[in-house]
């Protein structure tokens, strides 16, 4: 076995030290985190968009067969599911889980932050800035003026958020919404597929359904409460900060509800077909019994 150099070992630990140090005095350090953070995010969009376009060639039969346009929104899908695992998981675990926002430290709730908080805040600001850009570049092709009203509130509250510090809490709370983002992806992708008579398609209806309901109708009644409880604290907050909690919710929530009743309607359209098609096999086979009975008797 070939013995590697001394002085070329050293070099690589001083290397090594070097790139630890960037890391953490720079690109980590708490001034930078909102800037490393966004490129970050925007860096994690490129590369869930090749991802996805390199494993969809080789693993889907559908791919292949889509239009230039229909390539680009199943790799935009790709991207946003990234990003929907990754920050409802943080969501999660800043607002159930982790003690930073517990009523039980000291200090007010609505100014408390970390590096780790303002970082996942930064990686999503980076997704909205991509995704914005993308459905403007094609509009209307990848959505209509619906999501560019939710992509633009949401990437100016998170960047507010973060940048401050503020009202990161409630922020988390909102971003947990994103959980209901992958199940409506692979709605659309089970579609383009032509599997949407499947049962994979009815579960999946009714998955979105649940989801909804307590991520983006029953979770933002929490957070409406929760900022009752606490409004002496949140009346403390900068005039625009404090205009953002009220204002982004009130108009994300209209829109949940107003996505949440075409839900219910694809629910119960989907249920009635798959009941007549039941009622249908089940006829297709009772009555050609019943007559060869009859032609017996």
């Amino acid at each position: 076995m070939r013995t590697v150099p001394k002085h070329t070992v050293m070099a690589i630990k001083s290397y090594h030290s070097q790139a630890q140090l960037l890391v953490k005095n720079y690109l980590f350090a708490d001034p930078f985190i909102p800037y490393t953070s966004i490129l970050g995010g925007i860096l994690a969009c490129k590369v869930a968009y090749d991802l996805t376009q390199l494993i969809s060639s080789f693993y889907s039969k559908t791919y292949p067969g889509l239009t230039k346009i229909q390539r680009v929104e199943w790799n935009n899908r790709g991207i946003s599911t990234v990003h929907a695992v990754f920050i409802s998981a943080l969501s999660l675990y800043f607002v159930f889980g982790a003690n930073l926002f517990s009523d039980e430290l000291a200090g007010l709730l609505v100014f408390r932050s970390s590096p780790l908080s303002t970082f996942g805040l930064g990686v999503s600001v980076g997704y909205f800035l991509s995704d914005l850009g993308m459905i403007l570049w094609l509009y209307p092709s990848l959505g209509g003026i619906e999501y560019v009203i939710h992509h633009t509130l949401s990437g100016i509250a998170v960047a507010y958020s973060m940048f401050t510090g503020e009202a990161q809490l409630y922020t988390y709370m909102v971003l947990i919404s994103e959980v209901t983002t992958p199940e409506i992806n692979i709605r659309w992708y089970l579609d383009t597929a032509g599997m949407k008579r499947s049962t994979a398609y009815l579960i999946n209806g009714v998955v979105i359904f649940l989801a909804w309901l307590i991520a983006r109708v029953l979770l933002f009644g929490y957070m409406f409460y929760h900022v009752y409880l606490h409004y002496t604290q949140v009346i403390k907050m900068h005039a625009f900060g404090y205009m953002l909690v009220f204002g982004v919710p009130s108009v994300l929530a209209i829109m949940n509800l107003m996505w949440f009743g075409k839900i219910i309607k694809g629910v119960v359209k989907a249920q009635a077909q798959a009941m007549a098609r039941n009622l249908h096999v089940s006829c297709g086979i009772l009555i050609p019994s019943f007559i060869y009975v009859l032609g017996i008797c």
